[in-house]
């Protein structure tokens, strides 16, 4: 890991979190309800989960640790906040929520290893987890397995279905193709430099937005394309090719720690982004709090999500993430996705009175979320997200303003016709 990764690891806020101290959450002093007086546990547990007649366990998977715990660490603290308001406000079938949490530590078959612990040794009734599509793929057999419910907060490239998985992030369509259309449209990109970690997640979205530049935005094309180890800090080479090519858009999907190097040398190389178009799919305003707003500025980035949205919901999502966490924190799209698990599986276990795995599943379709700060979300049949597109302008302060979004959700179409 490099210095300065190490650096944006190491601000006092989220250094607190990894060594697991976190503030003390201001909802603990609120009034707590009693619990027990649900339906009986026998009614709603049938098939042996940690489910007591005053108490539910779920677990909580994420990085903490490794290269990706500047992106991941947000999760964990939406999944904690949402869980904390849950039980303020009566838990789940009348049992409060209890989580056990598991480090994935940036390391695939660890992510495995612990999804196995928590549903075979915890029989936790469902998991908020993973990051990166790596991880996923890692758990996902697990889940199956032994039919878990894996709640899974991250934009993705899509290509997957399971029952097994309610996806609260965006799919290629919400997010690749939809930004690839607007930055076309708005900007009159035809060149493009696509650029990733090397993993499934980078390759496979650009695979998808080869597809969609060469094939369906006319006269445009890839003049470059290449990928680097998660972890990467050395990028003069591969930004000297940029400078020698003149791409319209730089096209970045690299990930966690190495986002911190990568736009500092960017700035250091001369590259103004008020000249530079750069849009990203992969940099919140996590990353950006280890970027540092002025080595970003000006770049663009298509999510469903920024901290600066305004709207009711995300005012009262922002003031309480705060008081939880501190005032210096910031909030991503990962980590508002991430923050929709706990509440739609709420929703979704009330809706079929019962904790079991099956009936969650088959009870998730048509779920709302009214209260996301995104605005609102609905679960599709296909168990991923209605949501709205939009995109964002990075600023010196570390927020996006948001410049674009569609005017109506979204529908998820994981399997895109001519992509796959």
């Amino acid at each position: 890991m490099s210095d300065e990764t190490e650096k944006g690891l190491k601000s006092p806020l989220r250094r607190q979190l990894l060594m697991g101290m976190a503030a003390i959450p201001a909802l603990a002093m609120m009034p707590r309800p009693s619990f027990g007086a649900g339906p009986a546990t026998s009614a709603v547990n049938t098939t042996g989960l940690a489910v007591t007649d005053s108490e539910v366990t779920v677990g909580i998977l994420h990085s903490v640790t490794g290269t990706m715990a500047i992106s991941e660490t947000g999760s964990v603290q939406a999944e904690k906040l949402a869980i904390e308001q849950i039980n303020a406000s009566g838990g789940v079938l009348g049992r409060k929520i209890k989580y056990i949490q598991e480090d994935g530590a940036s390391d695939w078959p660890t992510f495995a290893e612990k999804a196995k612990k928590l549903l075979v040794n915890d029989k936790c009734a469902a998991v908020m987890g993973c990051w990166t599509s790596a991880s996923r793929k890692a758990v996902l057999p697990v889940f199956e397995q032994y039919n878990g419910m894996l709640y899974y907060p991250t934009f993705y490239e899509g290509l997957e279905q399971s029952k097994n998985v309610i996806y609260t992030g965006q799919e290629a369509t919400q997010q690749i193709i939809a930004g690839l259309d607007w930055v076309n449209k708005t900007k009159g990109a035809k060149t493009f430099y696509l650029l990733g970690s090397d993993y499934i997640w980078p390759r496979t979205s650009n695979k998808i937005a080869r597809k969609h530049i060469e094939g369906h935005l006319q006269g445009a094309k890839v003049v470059g394309e290449e990928y680097f180890p998660l972890g990467h800090t050395q990028f003069n080479s591969v930004i000297n090719k940029i400078k020698l090519t003149k791409p319209d858009v730089i096209y970045a999907i690299i990930v966690g720690g190495s986002n911190v190097a990568f736009y500092k040398q960017l700035k250091a190389a001369g590259i103004d982004m008020s000249k530079q178009t750069l849009l990203t799919i992969s940099v919140t305003e996590d990353e950006i709090d280890g970027i540092g707003g002025e080595n970003i500025a000006g770049a663009y980035a298509c999510m469903k999500y920024f901290q600066s949205l305004d709207n009711a919901n995300n005012k009262a999502f922002v003031s309480e993430f705060k008081k939880m966490w501190g005032e210096k924190t910031v909030i991503g799209d990962v980590t508002q996705a991430a923050y929709l698990g706990p509440w739609l599986w709420k929703l979704t276990v009330e809706k079929a009175g019962s904790f079991d795995v099956d009936k969650i599943a088959a009870a998730s379709p048509g779920i709302e979320f009214k209260g996301a700060p995104e605005g609102y979300v609905r679960i599709h049949e296909n168990h991923h997200l209605w949501s709205k597109t939009r995109v964002g302008r990075a600023k010196a302060d570390g927020q996006y303003e948001l410049i674009y979004e569609t005017a109506d959700l979204v529908e998820p179409d994981p399997f895109p016709k001519g992509y796959q």
